[in-house]
């Protein structure tokens, strides 16, 4: 369960809503679970509407449409699965760190160690950027 509280960040005085770590650590296992079976229809449920994804290689996606663009089409990843190693949270922000084994839309076998960084508001993720290095 998610449980959100408002509190004021001092440098701009504009709200921020914060997660408990147990609901930071499921949304992004949640996250992961979605992209690894390739349940685009979820994407909604993790994701704000006017998110901002940064993934590696690509230009920024923003809003939802071309975040489910890019899963569905455009994503250079025909299958594979994140091993999530570790997920730290605090307040509006996660992070995690893992790596990704799988196969190319060209066939080619991926083994990546990743990183990932997380701004949350009121449940979902407003901005998601990924770092990968190949191994």
């Amino acid at each position: 369960m998610t449980t959100a509280s408002e509190t004021d960040r001092p440098e701009n005085d504009m709200p921020i809503h914060t997660m408990s770590t147990p609901a930071a650590h499921q949304l992004v296992a949640d996250l992961f679970d979605i992209i690894d079976t390739e349940n685009w229809d979820e994407l909604g449920r993790v994701f704000a509407q006017d998110c901002v994804c940064h993934p590696p290689g690509v230009e920024p996606l923003v809003g939802m449409a071309a975040i489910d663009r890019y899963y569905r089409h455009d994503r250079p990843v025909a299958a594979g699965s994140h091993r999530i190693d570790r997920v730290v949270s605090d307040i509006g922000a996660a992070a995690c760190w893992g790596r990704f084994t799988g196969q190319s839309r060209a066939g080619d076998l991926l083994d990546v160690e990743f990183a990932e960084a997380f701004l949350v508001c009121d449940g979902k993720i407003v901005s998601r950027t990924t770092y990968v290095r190949r191994r």
